[in-house]
């Protein structure tokens, strides 16, 4: 897996049941802005929801306070389309509103995009809520509170210390194999942010585990990636090793 870059419109997963994918590929001009704001009042489902959508690919700090109201939209489709809307639509006035759309919409695609514009928002209030959702939402929750845990603990040292276990946990434990994945990227990210010290030992240990023990090759491409990135002594002599004996 290459870097499940939070720029990316996070559908990837589970793709089959995402409301987002009947979005269609940009084969037409990037809607405008004007029009679209004037069809977010609109009473009509049909045009609130082509508004909403246009602005998963737009950016205008007009639309913000309404994409905001529509995250408690009864319309399921409004509320993940409005959310991924956010992502593309960074405010913080939008934090709270989205942590509150993650503890309380029942619907886990909903959630999934929520966890998706949290970690493009850059705001340090996420993190807790983004750590909570890695340990016990969804699968395609888990997927994304991955990787967007790595884009706001980033942030700051603390809270990188903080999410390297419960991120190593994910790897070791989580039964979905492209969680473990995303889980490896994240701790390689995170590693690049610390001093050698126990928890980045730690971090190693368990990429290299990952890299050695997990039976999914996916996992093992995505822990030897990490570990080649951080450039670690020990990761890199597992890894001369396991390519000598052919088994990666």
């Amino acid at each position: 897996m290459n870097d499940p870059s939070l720029s990316q419109t996070a559908i990837d997963f589970d793709s089959s049941l995402d409301p987002l994918d009947m979005i269609e590929e940009e084969t037409t001009p990037t809607p405008d802005p004007e029009v679209m704001l004037q069809l977010l009042k609109s009473d009509n489902k049909q045009e609130l929801i082509q508004a909403v959508r246009a602005f998963c690919e737009i950016s205008d700090p007009r639309a913000i306070p309404i994409l905001i109201q529509q995250l408690s939209n009864s319309c399921p489709l409004i509320r993940v389309s409005a959310a991924y809307a956010l992502g593309r639509n960074t405010s913080s006035e939008a934090v709270e509103p989205l942590i509150h759309t993650l503890h309380h919409d029942f619907n886990g695609y909903v959630r999934k995009g929520v966890v998706w514009a949290l970690g493009n928002s850059g705001d340090r209030r996420a993190f807790q809520p983004l750590l909570q959702a890695l340990k016990n939402d969804i699968s395609a929750v888990r997927l994304w509170a991955s990787s967007s845990i790595a884009n706001i603990a980033k942030l700051h040292y603390e809270d990188t210390i903080i999410a390297i276990p419960v991120v190593i946990i994910s790897l070791r434990q989580d039964e979905i194999p492209a969680v473990r994945s995303n889980s490896a990227w994240t701790i390689g990210k995170l590693c690049r942010e610390l001093p050698y010290n126990v928890v980045y030992a730690t971090a190693i240990d368990a990429l290299i585990e990952a890299l050695v023990e997990d039976e999914d090759l996916g996992v093992k491409e995505d822990a030897k990636m990490a570990l080649l990135k951080l450039g670690d002594p020990r990761g890199l002599q597992m890894i001369e090793e396991l390519e000598f004996e052919g088994i990666i």
